[in-house]
């Protein structure tokens, strides 16, 4: 079936709902062992508008508010971890940065493919020397003439094994200035390389981008030049870590049900696991982190809807909070499963190595700690 941007937003929650229920969560093991996301599946997403859903409408979108898309990457990220990651790359990373940057004419060729799945995009930021230090990228490039020559090295890319462009962020030679491309596939120089032995996030399509005298027409320069971080990248990681906070929790959610299924039809000592105490401590406290986790979520996801100026802070204390906790929770859900915890047979082996990941893509822990604190510093200092 095919969803009409005509349906309410409540209508799009209750059909992605459904959809995760009966088409994903059933697959979730099946792509995680595969290592990989079928076209055809993707194809599914698209035809529902999954792959747009904060897109207006002109472009193919689903028109989904702030909120709206929280709770729709929720619902994804509960039924499996990596179609959520396809949707953040392809909606929050890619496509709200040529919304918000885009000329008229790059937003017209990119976003209706991107929501019909006609192309797939990957965000080309990390490298093997520079993960969250977003400043300090060396792949560089230099202008000739009309066009710009970029040579560099990307890793860890999420989507960059089936691709079809990439937004690029490089440094010029001559200075500090980082610029942001879109470079596709096809061109000379460009060669991806598949990544192995990861520990989540296998269906995610992750590779190394090898970018050898690239040639980028000016017309697929993202934004100004000198813009590709103070703007561009900033942008992105902003809307990347709302989608991760919403996933982070949807990750909590499922390994809390996981955990509470299993205590309740599981008997040690002549008992069902969640008559005893300390079990029920358990489920307790991840009942409460997740509530709270929510409370920041949606209080994130309100300010962002106003274009409040506290929106990127508050965004940056939900992906800290609901990673963390995704964790915790995870990890007490293998606990609770006790040796069965720790076979694929059940969902909270992979819940616990997904939520690992969420703990360092976007961001890591410990620099939403310091960004948060720097925060705090200013808002609650009072003068003696």
């Amino acid at each position: 079936m095919t969803l009409t941007t005509t349906r309410s937003p409540e209508a799009i929650l209750d059909n992605v709902r459904a959809f995760a229920a009966t088409e994903i969560a059933p697959r979730a093991r099946e792509f995680d062992v595969s290592g990989e996301l079928p076209r055809p599946f993707i194809d599914q997403l698209a035809a529902q508008g999954y792959l747009a859903a904060s897109f207006p409408e002109q472009y193919g979108g689903l028109g989904l508010n702030p909120v709206e898309y929280g709770l729709f990457t929720e619902a994804i990220g509960k039924a499996c971890s990596n179609v959520r990651a396809l949707i953040t790359v392809q909606t929050s990373l890619i496509g709200e940065s040529l919304l918000r940057y885009g000329t008229p004419e790059q937003k017209q060729t990119w976003l209706p493919r991107i929501a019909r799945g006609e192309k797939l995009g990957a965000f080309a930021l990390s490298e093997p020397n520079v993960g969250s230090n977003a400043k300090g990228v060396e792949t560089v490039y230099r202008k000739e003439g009309s066009l710009f020559v970029l040579n560099g090295r990307k890793r860890w890319i999420s989507f960059a094994g089936i691709a079809d462009f990439f937004l690029v962020m490089a440094r010029e030679e001559s200075s500090d200035r980082v610029s942001a491309f879109l470079i596709e596939r096809g061109w000379g120089g460009v060669k991806t390389t598949p990544m192995q032995g990861l520990l989540a996030n296998r269906a995610s399509h992750v590779a190394e981008i090898d970018l050898h005298n690239v040639l980028v027409p000016e017309e697929n320069l993202l934004g100004s030049v000198g813009g590709g971080f103070i703007y561009v990248t900033s942008t992105a990681l902003d809307h990347g870590r709302y989608s991760i906070a919403w996933g982070s929790l949807a990750i909590a959610e499922a390994a809390l049900e996981a955990m509470v299924t299993y205590s309740r039809t599981r008997s040690q000592f002549g008992e069902k696991l969640h008559q005893f105490q300390l079990i029920k401590g358990i489920i307790g406290d991840a009942i409460t982190q997740i509530h709270a986790a929510r409370a920041l979520c949606l209080r994130a996801g309100e300010l962002r809807a106003q274009n409040h100026p506290d929106a990127v802070i508050e965004t940056s204390m939900a992906k800290y909070f609901a990673s963390k906790i995704a964790m915790e929770i995870a990890t007490q859900a293998v606990q609770v499963h006790g040796g069965n915890g720790i076979t694929n047979e059940y969902p909270v082996e992979r819940l616990f190595r997904e939520a690992k990941v969420m703990e360092i893509i976007e961001g890591t822990s410990q620099l939403q700690q310091g960004v948060i604190a720097d925060f705090g510093l200013h808002r609650y200092y009072v003068k003696p």
